[in-house]
């Protein structure tokens, strides 16, 4: 097994602890909606600590439903892993395609040398 499998390995299931983890320690039970996000969490604490808290400003979109708020996120999670896939991808490919480059020059270089014939020679 390659050093590179064997690092994907590792951090793939470092990802699935992550996400296992929480539920089977039964992380969250003693709250109401235990896995809510931050926003979720950070309101209901500012509106403990200050009831009469009015916030600086209003989402420009407020979406009908929760179903279609997690719909929203996930499409922007997708779009961003998506950009990134891309750039990493194009990053590789220009440099595998480099190395090519430089290697089909050196074999043009070492089969050039080889084949000539100077007149000393003759």
């Amino acid at each position: 097994m390659s050093r590179n499998t064997k690092i994907n390995l590792v951090l793939l299931l470092v990802v699935a602890a992550l996400a296992v983890l929480p539920l089977a320690l039964g992380l969250g039970d003693h709250k109401k909606e235990p896995f809510t996000g931050a926003d979720g969490e950070a309101e209901t604490a500012i509106t403990e600590l200050k009831p009469d808290y009015e916030p600086w400003f209003s989402p420009l979109y407020e979406p009908p439903s929760g179903e279609i708020e997690s719909a929203l996120f996930s499409l922007q999670a997708a779009l961003g892993a998506g950009v990134l896939a891309y750039y990493f991808g194009l990053r590789r490919g220009r440099r595998q395609g480099e190395q090519r480059a430089l290697e089909r020059e050196a074999d043009s270089a070492l089969t050039g040398a080889a084949g000539k014939s100077t007149p000393e020679q003759d």
